[in-house]
């Protein structure tokens, strides 16, 4: 078991997952709550790296993230071949997940509850923080694991932003692929294992909160 990539992919996924929630949350309020030109144009933009093939994603982040571009001419920033490059690109393979997921919860949630609390006089933030969000969270809570769940096994985008180096930038999927072209067979055999397993959790505990609400028997009303 390669331990420093498994313990780098935990990382890279923590801070991928608190960007994909602080970015995708506000982009699917607002994709839901308001609507102005050029909305499906936005949306399809969004919805891109879902289908892209991760070298193309790949490719794009090296001209954002490398020599000449905006951010490393105007902001000196410059992240390539370091592991904050791999969780841009795992933010963008989960974020359209986090927002897809979201998007449907908010748009469930009844218009007529929110409706209720303005003419009781609540302010539309009182209104998205205590009725909105509330109602929408497990559709956001399972937008928050899908997207952390793809970005914990991004491979292809991650590959080309940050390389191969063992102990900086190799993330568990990296460190199999790895594994896979020494015939290290046994190893690739644990990783793969450790890996799948992680999704089928993530992946069951998605199928548990869309199961639908059960409604109390009346034996529990009673009590």
């Amino acid at each position: 078991m390669n331990w420093p990539a498994f313990w780098l992919s935990l990382q890279v996924t923590a801070f991928a997952t608190f960007f994909i929630f602080v970015i995708g949350l506000p982009i699917a309020l607002l994709l839901t709550r308001t609507a102005f030109p050029g909305q499906i144009v936005v949306e399809t933009l969004l919805m891109l790296p879902l289908i892209l093939p991760p070298s193309v994603i790949g490719y794009y982040l090296l001209l954002a993230l490398g020599r000449g571009s905006p951010i490393v001419e105007w902001f000196q920033i410059r992240i390539l071949f370091s592991w904050p490059a791999a969780v841009v690109a795992s933010v963008v393979v989960g974020l359209p997940l986090m927002i897809q997921s979201s998007k449907a919860a908010l748009a469930n949630v009844d218009p007529r509850l929110e409706q209720a609390a303005r003419t009781l006089g609540a302010g539309e933030l009182r209104i998205i923080t205590r009725i909105t969000l509330p109602l929408a969270r497990r559709g956001i809570v399972a937008g928050i694991v899908l997207g952390g769940a793809r970005a914990l096994g991004e491979f292809g985008a991650t590959l080309m932003v940050t390389g191969n180096i063992p102990g900086r930038t190799q993330t568990l999927p990296v460190a199999i692929y790895d594994a896979v072209q020494a015939q290290r067979y046994a190893d690739a055999n644990l990783m793969v294992l450790v890996m799948t397993a992680v999704a089928f959790v993530g992946l069951w505990w998605v199928r548990q909160l869309e199961r639908p609400r059960q409604a109390p028997s009346a034996t529990q009303i009673t009590t």
